[in-house]
């Protein structure tokens, strides 16, 4: 896991120079299409960052984003005329799923595009597809995931920009290789500190960062045995909260743009019940206070680029904790590097 997510930087670097002559072809095909939803399909991390692409494409392009729920076409079987015209975008790192394969078939025969963003271009999933996006990650052997969901993240920030002919996020992406290298060199120690005897955890994020406070939660689970649950700031006040306190911290991972609004009152009540929050990104105003750690990161940054900053430092955190917890992160129990779900 440490190896393979320090390689995120010169993985996102050579899927940018790679994808880029395809991806500007995917664009004009678009356009053309003028799609009125997009529809995304995965498991897992790759759920994740499909949980990340509704909120940039959204906020960026401006089409509704929506997920599929794969049982719909691998259990109950149903025809998907609604999808006829629109973009399917299938995430996953191995292709290989069941689910996935018969939702991606399911949306081909309903006249949908069918786009793949996988790390393995022999897989069922790229033979499905119309276009395959790689993900360019390399091998990767751990069962949790790192630079593959770093990688999926980039094909989205790269396709974004390009669809929205965006100067601001092309700029960004351009520079996400070295963030990346900057962001695993970054000193999280803090947080593992606050978490090494934790059992139970809120994750929280909004817009842009929800996506990776879900991919933080599972890898507290998979990888630290913590009990992390994921939660949009505007929603975890709305009976979460009575759960928080001493023993129940909050990692927070604050949104670089409007979506940070109304954290400062929020994290102050969470701090009045005496629960530990370490938190990165834009901080909330005030003194930090014997209930806050901030955990640190480059400032200036984008706000799309700036999250999958956030998820790579966490890594490396998340790896140093599950070593400090007397845990193997290359091993989690009980799980598989491919889930073959039905």
């Amino acid at each position: 896991m440490f190896a393979e997510a320090s390689e995120a930087g010169g993985v996102v670097a050579r899927q940018i120079a790679a994808n880029d002559a395809a991806l500007r072809m995917l664009v004009k095909r678009l356009r053309i299409l003028d799609p009125k939803v997009i529809f995304t399909c995965a498991r897992g991390s790759s759920d994740h960052a499909a949980s990340f692409a509704k909120y940039l494409f959204e906020t960026h392009v401006g089409i509704p984003t929506l997920s599929h729920a794969p049982s719909i076409s691998s259990i109950y079987g149903r025809a998907l005329p609604h999808m006829a015209g629109q973009p399917f975008i299938a995430v996953s790192q191995s292709g290989k799923s069941p689910d996935l394969l018969a939702s991606a078939q399911a949306a081909r025969q309903a006249g949908a595009l069918v786009i793949a963003l996988t790390n393995d271009l022999r897989s069922p999933l790229a033979a499905i597809a119309e276009i395959v996006v790689p993900l360019h990650a390399g091998p990767e052997i751990s069962v949790a995931a790192t630079k593959s969901y770093i990688a999926a993240l980039a094909a989205f920030v790269h396709l974004a920009s390009l669809w929205k002919a965006d100067r601001e996020l092309t700029r960004a992406l351009a520079r996400l290789p070295k963030d990346l290298a900057n962001a695993w060199d970054a000193d999280w120690s803090a947080g593992s500190d606050m978490l090494q005897n934790t059992r139970h955890l809120y994750v929280l994020g909004r817009g842009l960062t929800f996506g990776i406070a879900q991919e933080a939660a599972l890898k507290c689970k998979e990888t630290c045995a913590i009990h992390g649950e994921a939660f949009s700031i505007a929603e975890v006040a709305h009976g979460p909260m009575a759960l928080a306190g001493p023993d129940f911290p909050l990692l927070v991972f604050s949104p670089l743009d409007q979506a940070a609004a109304g954290l400062d009152g929020l994290l102050s009540d969470f701090a009045a019940r005496g629960a530990p929050i370490a938190i990165v990104g834009a901080k909330p105003g005030g003194p930090a206070g014997k209930f806050r750690t901030d955990l640190p990161m480059a400032a200036g940054l984008h706000p799309a680029t700036g999250a999958i900053v956030m998820i790579q430092s966490f890594y490396r955190m998340a790896n140093a904790l599950a070593l400090r917890r007397g845990l193997d992160p290359d091993n989690p129990p009980l799980l598989r590097k491919v889930t073959e779900t039905q």
